[in-house]
C-alpha cells in the first residue's frame, strides 16, 4: 500500500497514515518503524507499507520510500 503521512510522534512512535487506495487511516504502532530505514516521519510524506489487521484496526509495517503520485 501507499499513503501520507498524517500525523506522528516521534516520542510514542504513535501515528497515521492515510492510505491512497482509499483515504482509510492505518495505524502507526511503537514498533511499526522497526527493521525499516525511518527514524521519524514527518507529516505529509509518502511511504510504502504493509498493512495487517490487529484488534480490528489496519496497522502500518514494513514501512519504505514512497514515490512522487498514486
Amino acid at each position: 500500500m501507499q499513503g501520507v503521512v498524517k500525523v506522528f510522534d516521534p516520542k510514542t512512535g504513535v501515528g497515521i497514515i492515510l492510505s491512497d487506495a482509499d483515504e482509510r487511516e492505518v495505524l502507526l504502532r511503537p514498533g511499526s518503524l522497526e527493521g525499516s530505514l525511518f527514524r521519524m516521519l514527518r507529516q505529509g510524506q509518502r511511504v510504502v507499507f504493509d498493512a495487517t489487521e490487529q484488534d480490528g484496526a489496519l496497522v502500518a509495517g514494513n514501512l519504505r520510500f514512497g514515490a512522487d503520485g498514486k
